[in-house]
């Protein structure tokens, strides 16, 4: 800072440099974004370009920006101006932040898919995370266990992204409270974010009265661009909740994601344990690792704080001991966490406090540490 309590170009410039984007969390000064500034005090105007035309976060930006140009000396108001990039600058955007695509000849091409790059999670020495939270069978709460693990995962300081692989029942992002679609900066996706957390969605580009009829070859081309051409922006962890079952989608992100770690959510009543162990001999077949089992609606507390269990009991333990892998947690069944889902409250948001949300940190803190990546075989699983 200038000794003058003039503010010099260089000093407003400086005091930019902290501000961010909002999605590509980014210094604004580093991604150009600053474009023209002039003092004439108590007045500065300043003019940013922003990545698209209508970004859905510009109040946000004009906010930042005005709370950083407004605490110099001197600095009475601001006048803040808006442009949009060319169709170069988003290019250069790109490849300053998502690589070169020289490398990646066919991304103008075709359905705009970077044909030919690389999943950047599947990569020696990524440090992202990869959780597959699986189920046998719908109906068991596994988008809510997502959800709130994610948000968990992110309140314990680390950065999160969730993937909805669930591409026919897709409901992240009304789970999480995402309202705004992606952004897209010359091919380049940017997920939006809610609580902490940031997600893409097949939701994103279909109604939720839509029916999504694909076959395997689409699906698997759809996940494979929502590896490749989202800005994912090195997360600690990528949470990706897959859909019910062992079919085509899982066999993709097998394919995908080799590093990935599979967590299995099942219920306390064996029926739905017996379905639920089909997606750990799945992963077992496809050499992906079962790291643990997740019981969801473990029981309900009344008013007369009696616990009385809806679905039966021990089932998650039962499956644990079967794989071979801790049982990470009960969830009970409460009505806040369903209708945290429905209304895009998450109970890990909205009350952290809740007896449910105590459940989620516990698993959160122990997929963090207890199991941390380890190489190790399989065991071999005992047939239910």
């Amino acid at each position: 800072m200038a000794s003058s309590s003039v503010p010099t170009r260089d000093d407003i410039i400086e005091a930019l440099r902290p501000v961010e984007d909002p999605e590509l969390h980014r210094s604004i000064v580093d991604l150009n974004m600053v474009r023209d500034i002039d003092i004439d005090l108590p007045v500065v105007t300043v003019l940013i370009a922003l990545t698209i035309s209508g970004c859905p976060l510009k109040d946000e930006i004009t906010r930042r920006v005005s709370e950083a140009v407004t605490s110099l000396e001197g600095v009475d108001q601001l006048k803040l101006n808006f442009t949009s990039m060319t169709d170069a600058e988003r290019a250069a955007l790109h490849e300053q932040l998502h690589g070169d695509p020289a490398a990646t000849a066919g991304s103008h091409q075709g359905h705009g898919h970077a044909e030919g790059r690389q999943i950047p999670f599947a990569q020696p020495g990524n440090k992202t995370r990869v959780l597959l939270i699986a189920s046998g069978k719908g109906g068991v709460g596994k988008s809510s266990v997502t959800t709130n693990l994610g948000i968990a995962l992110a309140r314990q300081g680390k950065k999160v992204s969730i993937v909805d692989a669930d591409v026919w029942g897709f409901s992240i992002p009304r789970m999480l409270g995402i309202e705004q679609p992606p952004t897209v900066i010359d091919s380049m996706i940017v997920p939006p974010e809610a609580n902490g957390v940031t997600c893409i969605s097949m939701g994103f580009f279909a109604q939720e009265d839509q029916a999504v009829i694909w076959r395997g070859p689409m699906l698997h081309k759809a996940l494979e661009q929502f590896l490749t051409d989202v800005y994912w922006d090195d997360p600690d962890y990528l949470v990706v909740d897959l859909p019910p079952g062992t079919g085509d989608i899982s066999l993709s992100l097998a394919q995908f994601l080799p590093r990935a770690e599979v967590y299995v959510v099942t219920t306390p009543n064996p029926a739905a344990q017996r379905v639920a162990q089909r997606s750990a001999f799945m992963s077992h077949k496809v050499n992906l690792e079962v790291k643990g089992v997740i019981e969801n609606m473990s029981w309900f507390t009344g008013d007369d704080g009696k616990r009385y269990e809806l679905f039966g009991a021990g089932g998650g333990q039962e499956l644990a001991d079967r794989l071979e892998v801790p049982l990470l947690g009960q969830i009970p069944l409460v009505s806040a966490l369903r209708e945290g889902g429905d209304h895009g409250n998450p109970i890990m948001s909205v009350d952290p406090d809740a007896e449910a949300s105590k459940v989620f940190e516990v698993m959160a803190s122990r997929i963090d540490t207890e199991l941390a990546p380890t190489r190790r075989s399989h065991p071999e699983l005992k047939i239910l």
